[in-house]
């Protein structure tokens, strides 16, 4: 039998960088915040344009606070806690700049790296 790992991509040191609270994988530089002020299911949230070490589920429309969009939840690899979604599509043309980017929520996120 053999046994497969699970690979984690390092985020530079040297940046301001995200990781999961829960288990301290990099999940985004600082560099990829589009914004801080995005309502998430268990409160506030960032949008971001690329995240690492995450995984994306099967992709859902629901209907959020900006109208209804097809979104997939994502979970950190490394411990499997949800943190947030991916914006697969959104059905109005003014939320359109929201494809293909993330959204995690504060609570399962902690700043690392140079925030001093």
């Amino acid at each position: 039998m053999t046994r497969s790992k699970t690979f984690q991509a390092y985020l530079p040191s040297c940046h301001r960088t995200y990781s999961c609270i829960h288990c301290r994988a990099h999940l985004a530089n600082h560099d990829e915040l589009i914004s801080k002020s995005f309502q998430g299911s268990q409160g506030r949230a960032y949008l971001f344009n690329a995240v690492v070490n995450v995984g994306c589920g099967q992709a859902e429309e629901r209907l959020l606070l900006t109208g209804l969009h097809a979104v997939a939840d994502i979970f950190c690899e490394s411990c499997k806690t949800t943190l947030g979604w991916k914006y697969e599509h959104a059905f109005e043309s003014s939320q359109k700049y929201k494809e293909g980017k993330f959204i995690i929520e504060l609570a399962h996120m902690i700043k690392d790296n140079g925030w001093e």
